[in-house]
């Protein structure tokens, strides 16, 4: 019985093997994330014998090309979350930390907890590219809402309340009326300075060259709410400067998460279980995506306690001796990402209050009961998760 603990980081590993009663098989050597440097890592790795097992940490995306290059050379191979490792305290009190000794206390850890190591099983490539997609559309809808904050508070010094002049709804293409506008009208002084004809005439031209609805008493509302304003730029090329380059930054970066958006679902549609999802109530297109592309393959987890502790919104326990705590908090240790998604996704249900839904009778049951929003909140992500663990692995099983 041998355990190979493999320290990783960027562009390197440090691997070190262990047998029982702490005889050491292989010294700690270090290996480069190539072609080559893992080939001899693996070469290495048979040499111990057939009873041997690898064991190194979730570390992003470093632990990926070593855990996919040693499955595919056949290798068992268990992939833990950090904190397992850290929580075990590698046997000793001292405050050691150096790449030799995490791989000690790695392969320590394997010895211990043999019989419950889990083979690694690499993402398929369409779940992997969709997990990219997702994280990727997230980090540009945080950008999209500071340029957005930005623009505004920019624009209430040049022209308070612009971006409230407008009700259209966004375009396909991620061009928004107001931001469109304001990149040409920058200032209430662009307008309020011309006559009322001469700005309607102006209008018309803009509408017409943007692709927008033309109304000549949207071009009057706009004239007289440009009127009497007190801004706090003076209306010079600095200040023009400042609000175009924000909303061409705006613009921009809207287009680019449209594109995003729709190779994103594009992706998903290809997915066995996406129409499953997406017909759960609070589920839209976007949603459906994300939930999918954190949670994987539903089959993984061997039960739906399983995916809750993986999403973090199972209660915490605080119990010792005659104490006992019965307000916890939740665990909070699994993905930030799909907690989001489903309190957006449990938000739904808030807004909408659809009475015949389980999850909204669950909800009103806890509110009822006086439970603070937090509480009832995760509570119904915790419900919804089961009901989403049952469907989609009941269509996945059907499918297979």
């Amino acid at each position: 019985m041998n355990v190979v603990g493999i320290d990783i980081s960027k562009g390197k590993s440090m691997m070190a093997a262990l047998r029982p009663m702490g005889e050491v098989a292989l010294l700690p050597k270090e290996y480069p994330h190539t072609s080559v440097g893992l080939e001899r890592m693996a070469y290495s790795i048979m040499s111990l014998g057939e009873n041997t097992r690898v064991v190194m940490e979730a570390t992003g995306r470093y632990h990926e090309p070593v855990a996919t290059a040693l499955h595919e050379y056949g290798i068992f191979v268990c992939v833990l979350n950090p904190i397992l490792i850290h929580q075990s305290g590698g046997g000793s009190i001292r405050k050691v930390k150096s790449d030799k000794k995490d791989a000690f206390k790695i392969a320590k850890y394997g010895l211990d907890n043999w019989v419950t190591l889990k083979e690694y099983t690499p993402i398929d490539s369409l779940r992997q590219q969709l997990k990219l997609f997702s994280r990727q559309y997230n980090l540009y809808m945080k950008n999209v809402v500071a340029l957005k904050n930005n623009l505004i508070s920019l624009v209430d010094k040049t022209f308070p309340g612009a971006n409230e002049l407008f009700t259209s709804a966004e375009k396909s293409n991620g061009h928004q009326k107001w931001v469109d506008f304001v990149s040409t009208f920058w200032h209430c002084d662009c307008i309020c300075r011309t006559s009322e004809k001469a700005f309607t005439e102006r209008y018309q031209k803009w509408c017409k060259r943007n692709g927008y609805h033309f109304s000549i008493n949207k071009a009057k509302d706009l004239y007289a709410d440009s009127c009497g304003h007190f801004t706090t730029l003076p209306k010079n090329s600095n200040t023009k400067l400042l609000v175009v380059t924000a909303a061409k930054q705006l613009t921009s970066i809207k287009s680019l998460l449209t594109t995003l958006k729709n190779e994103m679902l594009a992706i998903a549609k290809q997915l066995p279980e996406f129409d499953t999802v997406i017909q759960m109530y609070g589920v839209g297109e976007i949603s459906a995506a994300q939930l999918i592309a954190e949670i994987g393959d539903v089959r993984r987890f061997p039960n739906r306690s399983s995916l809750v502790a993986f999403a973090g919104v199972d209660p915490s326990v605080n119990q010792s001796g005659k104490y006992e705590a019965y307000t916890n908090p939740t665990t909070k240790r699994g993905s930030p990402y799909l907690r989001k998604t489903l309190f957006q996704v449990v938000s739904t249900y808030i807004k909408r209050s659809p009475y015949d839904e389980p999850i909204y009778q669950f909800i009103d049951k806890k509110r009822s009961e006086g439970k603070p929003y937090y509480v009832y909140m995760t509570a119904a992500s915790n419900k919804f998760l089961r009901i989403y663990y049952a469907r989609v692995k009941d269509c996945l099983n059907s499918i297979d």
